[in-house]
């Protein structure tokens, strides 16, 4: 079928909505687009004349593939659990930077990071409801579920989201402000104001995928402020890691490192950097609210 000038106007009309439903279940701009793409050449080989709907048809399409590239994705980690991930060749192309930082931004970097957490149907479905406000007639058709299941698939992934399923350990609104107050001297390369937060007699013990070649374990609050000064924490966000208030670095929202606090007092006595993947896969995650 040839797609007239009408026809592709409405898909252009369409097409920064479904990029965005696309990057939010995938968290890549590069597979977005090629969902979106797909869902272009589909529409090519369609009988226009028989969709009543296409912005419901198109987010559909969409929908579909995206939840295929989740189960490719899956079952590639599942079967290499040791490896780095590998982006596909056709992910190689260029991509602005700037245009995904914004987009992960917007987003959130924790939420892109607890969405990766969820199995390919509960982010699709959480994706779908909590974000788009999709029916959930219409999940259950694109999962090929009843419409109860995708309900529970949205409830699941929500109380995970959430972290609903986590016992609060800590007064989340004093450590919250610590954690913060630390991000925040730690931007602005406030070495002073790092120093304050920190326990004199304050530790940083890092995993080796996290320690990247430096000292494993620093002790002392000037020396671990100085890592903090020169690591710079524009990709970091505060978010609930093991029922307390933690920190993950993922830029362009992609998980490079969790932080784990300890807070005595309103001081941060101790801090883990975790990032081998076996050690992050174990780590409860949730957004703050």
């Amino acid at each position: 079928m040839q797609i007239n000038d009408v026809l592709a106007s409405e898909f252009e009309q369409n097409r920064s909505r479904l990029r965005a439903v696309a990057y939010r279940m995938l968290g890549s701009l590069s597979e977005a687009e090629d969902a979106v793409q797909e869902a272009w050449l589909r529409l090519g080989r369609s009988d226009a004349a028989s969709i009543d709907n296409l912005g419901g048809w198109l987010t559909t399409v969409v929908s579909r593939v995206c939840l295929d590239v989740l189960r490719s994705r899956k079952s590639r980690r599942e079967d290499s659990l040791d490896a780095e991930p590998v982006e596909p060749a056709s992910h190689k192309r260029e991509i602005n930077p700037e245009q995904e930082a914004e987009l992960a931004s917007s987003v959130g970097l924790a939420m892109l990071v607890v969405l990766d957490t969820l199995s390919p149907p509960e982010r699709l479905a959480f994706v779908l409801h909590d974000m788009f406000d999709l029916s959930f007639d219409e999940i259950a058709g694109i999962t090929g579920r009843t419409t109860a299941a995708a309900r529970q698939l949205a409830s699941r992934a929500r109380r995970r989201v959430q972290g609903q399923h986590i016992k609060p350990t800590v007064n989340f609104t004093r450590q919250r402000r610590v954690v913060e107050a630390f991000l925040a001297a730690a931007r602005k390369g406030d070495f002073d104001g790092l120093v304050s937060l920190l326990d004199p007699n304050a530790v940083l013990v890092s995993d080796p995928a996290a320690a990247r070649g430096l000292p494993a374990v620093l002790e002392g609050a000037e020396a671990i402020a100085k890592r903090a000064v020169l690591g710079g924490a524009r990709a970091a966000q505060p978010m609930l890691v093991d029922g307390t208030v933690g920190v993950v670095v993922a830029p362009r929202g992609r998980l490079l490192m969790v932080l784990r606090f300890t807070i005595v007092d309103d001081k941060v006595t101790r801090i883990e950097s975790i990032a081998a993947p076996e050690h992050v896969s174990q780590l409860d995650l949730a957004v703050l609210s």
